[in-house]
């Protein structure tokens, strides 16, 4: 009989993708590599959105698969509307996976908060650039970096310029990415498409995203963490892979199974109150758009 460990999900359950196009954001290192790995290793063409395509080059020769590499800096919006304009077939799996973490205050080309613009606007408006031709679903890395801070959008100073603090910020920015999901999921059944949006979390994982950390005292503590308590970062794509391949309703949110969700095997978890409201989701798309100039596309629905 088999034991609890041998029946937990893993890569080695990934179901064929031969035929499927993915678009991982972030693919050069950490768990967007792992994950794009996992993909290509499981027959799908892997597209490596990547800032830096020398970077993304040397990593993607580490796929076995079918792979290529584009550039896409999420920090620009420029560039997101170049990667989107040289997009032209159909899209089986786009994974928000890039971001940037407890950064030092700066800004994007566009003016924004470096974390809210790289980790939710430069997602949002890829997504929405590209939804016509997604066929399956998007899927976004979120964190429990979620319940940090107040909880709470600061939708009078979303570049936080009055109080800036790195960790809060970083909390915003994945608290945005879940209610994201949520009024994504929502637009996607409200046009009929079949299209789903669902959210990952890796819990503790040992990436380079921890290691620009504006804190010296942060990035020692999380040198430590990194070494002595986090899982790695092939287990760090687990609930990535599992929100990107199993058979989930739209807005699930997976992360690891494991004490205080920091390791283990994927599985559908629980987020916050504030995550999980209707009313604030649609007010962050609203602001989104503003923000982005990029909206929900038309007709969605007769392709999904």
């Amino acid at each position: 009989m088999a034991t609890d460990k041998q029946q937990k999900w893993n890569a080695t359950r990934l179901p064929d993708q031969t035929g499927r196009t993915a678009v991982v954001t972030g693919a050069n290192s950490g768990i967007g590599l792992r994950a794009a790995q996992a993909l290509a290793g499981a027959g799908a063409h892997v597209v490596f959105a990547v800032r830096d395509p020398e970077r993304g080059e040397a990593a993607a020769r580490t796929v076995n698969g079918s792979t290529e590499v584009r550039r896409l800096d999420l920090a620009d919006l420029s560039s997101v509307r170049e990667f989107a304009a040289g997009w032209d077939r159909p899209l089986d799996l786009l994974i928000n996976n890039a971001g940037v973490m407890m950064v030092p205050q700066q800004r994007t080309a566009d003016g924004f908060e470096m974390q809210f613009g790289t980790n939710h606007l430069g997602h949002f408006a890829l997504t929405n650039l590209l939804l016509p031709y997604v066929t399956d679903r998007v899927v976004t890395v979120a964190s429990d970096a979620h319940r940090w801070g107040d909880q709470r959008i600061h939708f009078d100073d979303l570049n936080r310029t009055s109080d800036y603090d790195p960790r809060g910020v970083y909390g915003q920015s994945k608290l945005a990415n879940l209610l994201f999901v949520l009024e994504l999921q929502r637009r996607l059944t409200e046009s009929g498409s079949g299209v789903r949006a669902l959210a990952a979390h890796p819990g503790y994982s040992a990436t380079n995203l921890q290691s620009h950390a504006a804190s010296p005292v942060a990035r020692v503590f999380m040198k430590f963490g990194n070494r002595f308590l986090a899982q790695d970062d092939r287990a760090g794509a687990l609930p990535t892979l599992y929100a990107a391949t199993q058979e989930l309703p739209g807005a699930s949110y997976v992360g690891p199974d494991g004490l205080g969700e920091m390791r283990g095997a994927p599985t559908l978890v629980g987020r916050s109150t504030a995550a999980s409201d209707p009313d604030v989701a649609r007010r962050l798309w609203t602001a989104s758009e503003e923000l982005t100039g990029t909206r929900y596309p038309q007709g969605v629905g007769t392709r999904g």
